[in-house]
């Protein structure tokens, strides 16, 4: 029961930064108990509601969201994660998974390499 709040919390901390809470919570759901990659994204989505809903009300009240960007990336943005969703289900949790491990390691060079700037 431990594990859940600590990992909860700090995924919820990383979700509020903007970074996404799923970096944390995915890999965790797999090592510790155990989920496949699936049902490890699948939580991640219904987590990622709650946590981002309330991070977009303290973002609104701060004046940090741009509308204009906002709505031009909305509703392609919703094609994609239709798009996505179906290929995650279609996927072996293998693959899924070295896909996802790919994407946080390439992120990571990226970061990496603004933090030299």
């Amino acid at each position: 029961m431990i594990t859940f709040l600590i990992i909860g919390f700090i995924s919820g901390i990383i979700s509020g930064i903007g970074i996404g809470g799923g970096t944390i919570l995915i890999p965790a759901l797999n090592i510790f108990f155990g989920t496949s990659q699936q049902i490890a994204q699948t939580i991640n989505l219904i987590y990622f509601i709650p946590t981002a809903l309330c991070a977009i009300v303290i973002h609104i009240k701060n004046k940090n969201i741009d509308r204009e960007i906002f709505l031009r990336m909305i509703f392609t943005a919703i094609l994609g994660s239709i798009l996505g969703s179906i290929i995650a289900i279609k996927i072996e949790a293998d693959i899924l998974k070295k896909i996802f491990g790919f994407f946080l390691l390439a992120i990571s060079f990226y970061e990496l390499k603004c933090l030299q700037k």
